[in-house]
């Protein structure tokens, strides 16, 4: 059940509204009655870590042409992406519940038009020498830079997927490097 923010909260029930003090209460108060832990990174090594993370939006081929071509009304398609991303990985933090707020050392991204499958590919690498990985920031990065791409696009192309959003390699920590097969 969805109630408005200023209602009473019982178990199972979402909040939404705007953000207002009201609501920064009731939420406290929900995650007060919640059992969730943040992992504690202080107890880390500093290492020198990263992380890259891909994925893609399948367009029809007259949309792709347009953001070729930079004749999209709301202008640079892949540049305004590609701010949005580097945007996005920076404020991981404020938009994942848990997740560390991070100073990243750099932040690539990278967009390509694919012809062959009318999409364009996103990769983005995080990097930072920290006690926690940048995985998050990663993802966050190519998961908004495909949501600007397809809010500069939509007014052309609904039917715009955004897929295949994932972890494609990690190093550094504890748990050593990681490379998707």
């Amino acid at each position: 059940m969805t109630k408005t923010f200023g209602a009473p909260l019982s178990a199972g029930e979402m909040l939404v509204g705007a953000d207002t003090a009201q609501n920064r209460r009731q939420f406290e108060r929900l995650a007060q009655r919640s059992f969730y832990l943040s992992e504690a990174a202080s107890a880390k090594d500093v290492t020198e870590r990263s992380a890259t993370a891909k994925g893609s939006v399948v367009m029809r081929p007259e949309t792709l042409r347009m953001i070729e071509e930079g004749s999209a009304k709301k202008g640079d398609v892949l540049a305004v992406a590609r701010l949005a991303a580097i945007m996005g990985a920076k404020r991981t933090s404020d938009l994942i519940p848990l997740c560390h707020p991070l100073v990243l050392d750099s932040i690539g991204v990278d967009l390509a038009c694919d012809p062959a499958r009318n999409a364009v590919d996103i990769t983005a690498t995080c990097k930072l020498s920290g006690r926690t990985g940048v995985e998050m920031e990663a993802l966050t990065a190519v998961a908004v830079a495909a949501l600007t791409i397809y809010d500069m696009c939509k007014a052309v192309d609904r039917s715009m997927r955004l897929t295949e959003i994932r972890l494609v390699q990690k190093t550094g920590g504890k748990s050593g490097t990681f490379e998707a097969t």
